[in-house]
């Protein structure tokens, strides 16, 4: 085999071997993360209790800055 053709295989070998592991963790990945039903259930039954718990606060909009149009408007009215 020529030189530059090893290279070629064994880059994509490095490739081949990157996608495998990238694969085998997203499996475990997803199989670590399977709830059954009843837990889903559970968990957003316990979100939606926390965030109904939970007031919300909703600040007052503060006054816009007045123009110059409009401070001129106040000193001929005032």
């Amino acid at each position: 085999m020529r030189r530059d053709t090893v290279g070629k295989l064994l880059g994509l070998a490095g490739i081949a071997g990157v996608a495998a592991t990238g694969v085998v963790l997203a499996r475990d990945e997803r199989q670590r993360r399977a709830y059954s039903p009843e837990d889903v259930r559970s968990r957003l039954h316990a979100r939606a209790e926390a965030a109904a718990a939970t007031p919300v606060v909703v600040p007052e909009p503060e006054p816009a800055p007045e123009n110059r149009v409009q401070r001129l408007v106040r000193r001929l009215r005032g």
